[in-house]
């Protein structure tokens, strides 16, 4: 299973943080999400994600990847 770090901006809350886990947790192969509000850090977990997919996920989410 391969790990893939983000920096999302824009999130000041617990909703935030639910918005871009569901976003992402849709993506193809994410098998496992997790999104820190302090730091603004994802990570995803999983087979064959494809950056990109991430990338529109969070912007689906109203956020944007710094």
């Amino acid at each position: 299973m391969d790990e893939q770090s983000y920096k999302v901006e824009g999130m000041t809350c617990a909703h935030c943080v639910a918005a871009v886990e569901q976003e992402v947790g849709g993506v193809a192969g994410a098998r496992e999400v997790s999104v820190e509000l302090a730091s603004g850090s994802l990570t995803v977990r999983g087979d064959g994600v494809d950056p990109a997919a991430v990338r529109a996920a969070v912007e689906d989410a109203g956020y944007a990847l710094a």
